[in-house]
């Protein structure tokens, strides 16, 4: 294995060429988006997780950054794609998204629209949507929503006079019956069993 001076000229920061070469051997997700690497026999670079079968060791160089990789003439995959690479401007914007739409949720916006609608104001498919929430968040934009609706009449119970009906469409739920199941979901209680200890 050759681990010349070129090679040590464009290795990331605190790693090694072995290193990275055997996380690219091993399309380790661990290294997805620390190094990317530059293929001198096809002129193209990749990420780590690259699913085309891997170069031969002799012909790789590493990067820090995309950028780096182009500079040294290199084009970008098109089965990687390395622009949504973890730590890259398209993978911050998918947890951008996530946020916007975690705001929107939390200001109410599934109590009255459908996920449909909240996909498109935040410009994406609702099965993307979906993915992204399951990968930034846990849980489907509904189960957030759901949640939210719930913790909202919690706090109006313990903090205000107001009558459990008034409370019900004040957290966001569109009936009565709903309220009373969604407590029943996640406290196995009644709403009323938490106002009957005040």
């Amino acid at each position: 294995m050759t681990t010349g001076s070129a090679h040590r000229q464009t290795l990331p920061p605190h790693l090694d060429w072995e290193t990275c070469d055997r996380a690219r051997l091993a399309r380790a997700r661990a290294f997805d988006g620390l190094f990317f690497s530059g293929v001198r026999s096809t002129g193209i670079y990749c990420r780590p997780v690259c699913p085309v079968r891997p170069a031969r060791s002799e012909n790789v160089t590493f990067y820090a950054t995309a950028a780096a990789a182009e500079r040294a003439g290199f084009r970008p995959c098109l089965r990687c794609r390395p622009e949504t690479a973890p730590g890259s401007p398209a993978w911050m914007g998918t947890a951008t998204t996530v946020a916007r739409g975690m705001r929107l949720i939390n200001d109410g916006f599934l109590d009255r629209a459908t996920m449909t609608e909240l996909a498109e104001t935040l410009g994406v498919g609702p099965r993307h949507l979906l993915r992204l929430f399951m990968r930034h968040a846990g849980a489907s934009p509904s189960e957030i929503a759901a949640t939210r609706r719930v913790q909202e009449a919690k706090r109006l119970i313990d903090q205000t006079e107001m009558t459990l009906a008034e409370i019900a469409f004040a957290a966001g739920f569109g009936s009565v019956r709903r309220f009373n199941d969604a407590f029943a979901a996640t406290y196995k209680r009644t709403p009323s069993s938490f106002r009957r200890r005040r």
